[in-house]
């Protein structure tokens, strides 16, 4: 309904290029297509079957000329170093804020406008696509389709004995996640032909152990945040210290760190300045306590404290003490009375008695309250256009703020107005360069979109507590 985006997280994708070697790129008088490319490749079909699914699944492709020629410029240097240079590549940005990439079999590779919105250098989206093309060339994609009819089954019986519910839905997500996920041999073994393609391409071989550790840091920001990690980027990998210090190990075959290779890092700042950030129009917006989706024109607000959390399936929102909102939408009941559709049947423990007819700013609605478990829920529909909209509001059983945290939601929604509509704008990555005067307060105070600014600042720049601010440094902002 929402269009939300999930990320059912598998590998990282991983593509550069040098600042000499990309002079001498230009337009090729005859051009190779993709497709034509991959007429010869045995498992071409593999990926193009999958790709489809990859799109819907990441909110589709995210279009920009800009950032596309980066990401193509990164990528072709390292075809020219791969374990099989006649090897074609289609590489899509998916128009996603999570931090992820992966390839399929034939070529594929994903890389998600997040991910590159975490990146800072050339060198650092390389290390990624390096890896990726590692998987493809050493045929993990082919290995790991043994495993895909016996993880279908599984799922089809999970479907049909739990009536494809929010647990069977849950079980078979993670079903696909253990399924696009790579073995820890396989990936240690991208990471070791991955450094080799960054040094041989001419980029800082010590790229890869670099943005291993920003994601790192990236997880534990958005865990403090609230936000569920099981099916990102780190998810998917062994994320461990040790792999840092083996990419690390693998990066010293080229020279010590910090005399060796190209970072690309201000051709690459100048090819993201604007990239999307976060969630984008179609999703809706999250503005700190505030749900905003200009499409639907509505909005909604959650108590402070609470941490709102965008998701494919719904809106999520969750506070103290262990109380936790869901907001959805379903359309086409235009035929049924609010009280009768909360009536039919898709609440679990509903108390029918308590179902009511009330009015939400000015619109038609109807609440219920219903149990189950160790949990007390507040359920409140309420009906705009063609939509119905659906809040559940959980809290432990015999919690006596369930009313007043549910009446706060509720009564929060409401039409936006045209020109609340006109005034949103998505987020996007700024680049901006520092003053005489600047310093990392000042800089951060700039970020729009978190109210921990400087955390997420020097989470977006590498920073760590003790790295300077210098007039004449590029940084990435978030603004609008």
């Amino acid at each position: 309904m929402l269009g939300l985006s999930i990320a059912l997280s598998s590998c990282q994708s991983i593509v550069a290029d040098t600042a000499s070697s990309a002079n001498a790129i230009g337009p090729s008088s005859n051009p190779q297509v993709f497709s034509e490319a991959q007429k010869n490749d045995p498992n071409a079909s593999m990926g193009a079957r999958e790709h489809p699914r990859i799109l819907a699944t990441y909110g589709g492709e995210y279009t920009d000329q800009k950032t596309e020629k980066l990401v193509a410029r990164i990528a072709g240097s390292l075809t020219a170093v791969s374990e099989n240079p006649k090897q074609s590549y289609r590489i899509t940005i998916l128009n996603s804020p999570a931090i992820n990439a992966f390839a399929l079999p034939g070529g594929y590779l994903y890389v998600t406008r997040g991910l590159l919105a975490l990146a800072n250098d050339a060198s650092e989206v390389a290390a990624v696509l390096a890896h990726e093309m590692a998987h493809v060339t050493a045929n993990h994609g082919i290995l790991r389709q043994q495993k895909e009819e016996a993880e279908q089954i599984a799922s089809q019986v999970v479907s049909e004995v739990l009536q494809n519910d929010v647990a069977g839905q849950q079980a078979i997500a993670r079903g696909k996640l253990r399924l696009a996920a790579f073995s820890r041999n396989q990936e240690l073994q991208a990471d070791e032909i991955g450094v080799r393609m960054l040094g041989e391409a001419g980029y800082d071989p010590y790229a890869a152990a670099r943005f291993l550790t920003s994601m790192e840091n990236y997880g534990r920001f958005t865990a403090v945040n609230g936000e569920d990690q099981s099916l990102d980027f780190l998810s998917s990998h062994p994320s461990a210290p040790q792999r840092v210090e083996l990419a690390r190990q693998h990066a010293r075959a080229f020279g010590q760190e910090g005399t060796v290779g190209d970072k690309g890092r201000d051709y690459y700042l100048a090819g993201i300045d604007g990239l999307l950030f976060g969630d984008s129009p179609k999703e809706g917006y999250v503005r700190g306590t505030t749900f905003l989706h200009a499409n639907l024109g509505i909005r909604f607000d959650v108590p402070e404290g609470f941490q709102i959390d965008n998701k494919a399936e719904a809106v999520l929102a969750t506070g103290p003490g262990d109380i936790a909102v869901r907001f959805d939408g379903v359309s086409g009941q235009q035929q049924i009375s609010l009280t009768d559709y909360i009536a039919s049947g898709w609440v679990t423990g509903l108390d029918k008695g308590s179902i009511r007819a009330i009015k939400v700013n000015g619109m038609d609605a109807a609440t219920a309250r219903a149990s189950a478990q160790k949990w007390d829920f507040d359920v409140t529909v309420i009906r705009s256009g063609t939509q119905i909209y659906r809040f559940l509001t959980a809290v432990p059983k015999g919690n006596p703020k369930l009313e007043d945290i549910a009446g706060e939601i509720r009564d929060s929604f409401r039409r936006m107005t045209p020109s609340e509509i006109a005034s949103l704008k998505p987020l996007r990555v700024r680049v901006i360069t520092a003053g005489p005067k600047d310093t990392v307060d000042t800089l951060s105070a700039r970020m729009m979109g978190t109210d921990r600014k400087a955390d997420l600042f020097r989470l977006l720049n590498a920073m760590t507590a003790f790295s300077p601010v210098r007039p004449g440094d590029k940084f990435k902002i978030i603004s609008e």
